[in-house]
């Protein structure tokens, strides 16, 4: 397999970005954890995996083409897109409304899966890369401060909802993981079409490595609290070796969806220019079916493909003919062959 020279260039320019800033968000490694050596070799190489396949497939014609068109009618009104753009980031990411449209159930688990992801990547990773880091102040030793890149930000009491919020953050990200794996494993016990469709490695593993990574963060607290610290070096363990799996596994799994989602949000503003815009009309009946603008865009993604749709006659292209003429024709051409 050949490798993307342009996919190798801009995924090791991410690995090294993300290397600088763990260098000067630590304060040149002064409160970098070397603990957490493992966990950050493992971002580092995610960050050049995933960028490298972001870029190969940035450059497929059809994705090409939307993400172009994306940015150009972005741009045409940047001020009021950025104002769509909040308004789709918060249906899309935030609510999760596109799933809510298929089932109260799927919505709950998208909803408990992402937001679980979401708070421990929040927490994670700048923990990882020393970013953040706590200490207790010489004159108030009874209170922890809390310093971003190496600057305090804010004290608080130990014994506060504030403190009990940061410290337990992992663990009530780990119980909306696991809430929503539930969820997940009783839509596919449910559903005929899930069952027969789902695949081990596509379906069930990403699913087992969330599970090992949630129920282990959570073993992790229940044996420092209340087990005297028994099995906590195992835990650890098995806790370290789940994180980077998981974080190896983004590139190359279904878990990639989720940095596609972002680039899709482009396919919004593209439709919206659609609706707004010239509409093609077919060639045999005259009636609009289809945005010009995507009309003229498919040509373009065809042709790029190989793909040879034109045609000798009045119409010079097929996807100039609306899908019910395109069927009507079907059944003409269907009953000439068979002499009717």
């Amino acid at each position: 397999m050949k490798l993307d020279r342009k996919g190798l260039f801009v995924g090791i320019t991410a690995a090294a970005f993300v290397c600088l800033m763990i260098v000067l968000g630590s304060r040149g490694l002064k409160y970098f954890d070397l603990a957490l050596t493992p966990y950050a070799f493992a971002v580092v190489f995610a960050a050049f995996a995933v960028t490298y396949r972001y870029v190969v497939w940035l450059q497929r014609p059809p994705t090409r083409l939307y993400w172009v068109q994306g940015w150009r009618l972005f741009l045409k009104r940047p001020i009021g897109n950025l104002v769509h753009l909040g308004r789709l980031l918060f249906d899309n990411f935030a609510a999760q409304r596109f799933i809510g449209r298929r089932s109260p159930v799927r919505w709950m688990m998208h909803f408990c899966l992402s937001w679980g992801v979401m708070i421990a990547f929040a927490i994670t990773f700048p923990l990882v890369f020393g970013w953040i880091h706590f200490e207790t102040p010489v004159e108030s030793p009874s209170t922890y401060r809390l310093l971003l890149f190496g600057l305090g930000v804010i004290e608080f009491a130990p014994d506060s909802i504030f403190a009990f919020l940061i410290f337990n953050g992992l663990n009530l990200s780990a119980i909306l993981v696991i809430a929503g794996l539930l969820l997940a494993l009783q839509l596919r016990m449910q559903e005929p079409g899930k069952i027969a469709l789902q695949q081990f490695g596509n379906d069930v593993v990403p699913l087992l490595i969330l599970f090992i990574v949630a129920i282990t963060g959570l073993g992790l607290t229940v044996s420092a609290r209340w087990l005297n610290g028994h099995g906590y070096a195992f835990i650890s363990l098995t806790h370290a070796a789940s994180v980077v799996t998981l974080l190896l596994y983004l590139p190359f799994g279904k878990f990639f969806h989720i940095f596609q989602r972002a680039a899709q949000l482009g396919v919004a503003f593209y439709k919206r220019a659609g609706r707004e815009g010239e509409q093609a009309r077919c060639a045999r009946c005259e009636e609009p079916f289809a945005s010009l603008l995507q009309v003229t865009d498919l040509k373009t993604v065809l042709d790029k493909l190989g793909i040879d749709y034109r045609l000798s006659g009045p119409v010079e292209h097929y996807q100039e003919i609306c899908p019910a003429c395109r069927r009507r024709l079907l059944a003409l051409n269907q009953g000439r062959l068979l002499g009717r």
